[in-house]
Order: structure tokens, then sequence, then C-alpha cells
């Protein structure tokens, strides 16, 4: 059995349907990949996708769209990512197993 990329909560599917229907601008999904930075060498980063690039690897999991860079598939394998909601904040998480090290805020990892 192949692993899936990435896998989504129902609390991150709920949300990025809200997100998506209240977006003014025309986007086809989210993207998700990770970048440079942090303190502990690598962050996620997630914004809309305007369109599909090329390599994109294209995920559909509870009736989302969610573009993968190629660049970002073998960081991200086996990861959910999920919605959190607390009295202080909401965010976005990703429950990577791939992660060995994860700085104090929570902000970067290390693979």
């Amino acid at each position: 059995m192949t692993k899936q990329i990435i896998s989504l909560s129902e609390n991150a599917a709920k949300r990025i349907k809200e997100i998506m229907s209240a977006s003014e601008n025309k986007s086809v999904g989210v993207r998700v990949g990770v970048k440079s930075g942090g303190c502990a060498g690598m962050s996620y980063i997630m914004e809309y996708a305007k369109e599909i690039n090329p390599n994109d690897e294209v995920i559909e999991d509870k009736g989302v769209k969610v573009f993968i860079d190629s660049a970002a598939v073998i960081y991200l394998l086996g990861t959910e990512m999920d919605y959190k909601k607390d009295n202080f904040s909401t965010s976005f998480t990703f429950n990577n197993p791939n992660e060995t090290e994860r700085c104090g805020c929570g902000e970067s990892f290390k693979i």
C-alpha cells in the first residue's frame, strides 16, 4: 500500500472549505510546501493555489484539493494536516512522522 503524501483531518478540510468559499480570488485549492528557515531549519508554507503547476502532486481529500510542491513531497510523506482552535489562537498544524526535531515555538522543524 502506498503512503499518501498528506491527509486532512475533518477540521482542516472544513476550515479550508470555509476559507475557499470566502475568498474573493479565483483559487483552485491550497498549496502546501516547505522552505528553509526557522531555528530548526525548515518551515511549512501554505498559500492559495491560483493554478496547477506542472510538477505539483495533487491530493484530493474530504472534498478539498491540496497541491504539493514537488520539492516538498519527500518532507511531507505521511503527514496529517489539522486545524486547531483554542482560546488564544487558531492555526493549521502538521503532524509529520518524518520530523526528528521541532523548535520550541513550533514554527519550524528538522528532518
